[in-house]
């Protein structure tokens, strides 16, 4: 495969039509429209369920063909045939037929087979406790060309060590046509802000960041914003809550706050090196960053500079109280030039090529040796 030429691209995801309740269909839209632009074919293979049926903000993307199904048997045949004309196949994690679409690759004469992991710490740990997940098993690994991850550091050799043949990051990005600075939105101003899927892990840190100090500052405006919070949550009075923000919005809503927060899921903070593509997309609309604390964020932001990291909730008191406009407008500007030249979706597309390419030279091939035979693509 020549560096430059057209791909075919055939890929397995959870979701590229709907982002509710996940951070899977952005990722992939930033990364599909990237790739679109540089000339290549993206055919989307996505299970139709009702949750995101109900939810769809994207039903037909301008830059990839979907193909929405109900059942994988039903399909199995024609998506056998399309993918044995692509030049690459990527499974992502969450697929609901990741096992079985992977059993099938496992003979493929498909060049270049890929896993794109957004999930990396959740992954490795389900491997490391039972050996598999509900999309991957560790005896699937060699069958993949590149395994591409979410998140970087150490935790890539480990995923070598299963049995991967080569693991690479490929973090979140943002499409900078979408993420950009844009004149604050009534609908949306407030003095802090927060845009995430609950989950029990990060509440604790929503109510130390953002609630407690919403409660002392009750003449300041707090917005919430994401799907699935329990209605047991009592949220302070000057906290206002947005049940799902369709992501058409999502830049204005950025533009919009004087800060907003970032919380990071405890596998996350575990594995560190894996930033979240809210982190990104916040950035790339010049909002100031505050946020909680992990190994590797250093590599991504320089804090202080580009991010702030409060430690409790007086942190967040006194950066409400006393630090000047001009100064987050500073720190938010830093950290937008440094997205913009590291983490647009442009950059990622044109990594994924590159891996491709590497891995696609004749003595790459020659030393690539098929694991598993009982498949049938």
């Amino acid at each position: 495969m020549r560096r430059g030429s057209t791909l075919r691209i055939v890929i397995f995801g959870l979701s590229i039509t709907s982002s509710w309740g996940n951070g899977h269909a952005t990722t992939f839209r930033a990364l599909a429209r990237a790739l679109h632009d540089r000339g290549h074919r993206i055919v989307f293979y996505e299970r139709d369920v009702e949750w995101y049926a109900s939810n769809r903000d994207m039903p037909e993307p301008p830059f990839c063909e979907v193909r929405l199904y109900s059942d994988w048997n039903e399909i199995r045949k024609s998506a056998i045939s399309e993918t044995n004309s692509a030049d690459v196949v990527m499974v992502g994690s969450y697929c609901p037929d990741g096992l079985a679409i992977i059993e099938e690759l496992g003979d493929s004469c498909v060049p270049v087979k890929t896993f794109y992991d957004i999930d990396t710490p959740i992954t490795v740990s389900q491997l490391r406790e039972i050996g598999r997940t509900d999309y991957l098993r560790a005896d699937q690994l060699p069958i993949f060309d590149i395994y591409f991850s979410f998140t970087g550091g150490p935790m890539l050799r480990e995923i070598e060590s299963f049995g991967a043949r080569v693991a690479v990051p490929l973090y979140c990005s943002f499409d900078p046509a979408e993420y950009r600075r844009f004149g604050v939105n009534k609908r949306f101003a407030c003095d802090l802000s927060y845009m995430g899927t609950y989950a029990p892990d990060r509440q604790e840190k929503i109510d130390q960041l953002l609630c407690e100090p919403a409660r002392q500052l009750a003449t300041r405006k707090f917005i919430v914003a994401g799907p699935q919070y329990p209605k047991s949550i009592k949220w302070p009075d000057n906290v206002r809550r947005i049940t799902h923000l369709n992501p058409r919005w999502h830049a204005r809503f950025y533009s919009s706050s004087r800060l907003t927060l970032n919380v990071t899921r405890r596998d996350m903070v575990r594995a560190g090196y894996s930033p979240s593509v809210r982190l990104f997309e916040a950035a790339a609309c010049g909002a100031t960053i505050i946020s909680d604390n992990w190994p590797g964020l250093e590599t991504f932001f320089t804090p202080g500079e580009q991010i702030l990291l409060p430690t409790n909730s007086e942190d967040v008191v006194h950066i409400l109280r006393d630090t000047t406009p001009e100064e987050l407008d500073r720190i938010g500007a830093q950290a937008q030039e440094r997205v913009l030249a590291e983490h647009t979706s442009a950059k990622r597309a044109a990594e994924f090529e590159h891996h491709v390419a590497e891995i696609s030279r004749p003595e790459a091939v020659e030393e690539s040796t098929p694991t598993l035979s009982s498949a049938s693509f």
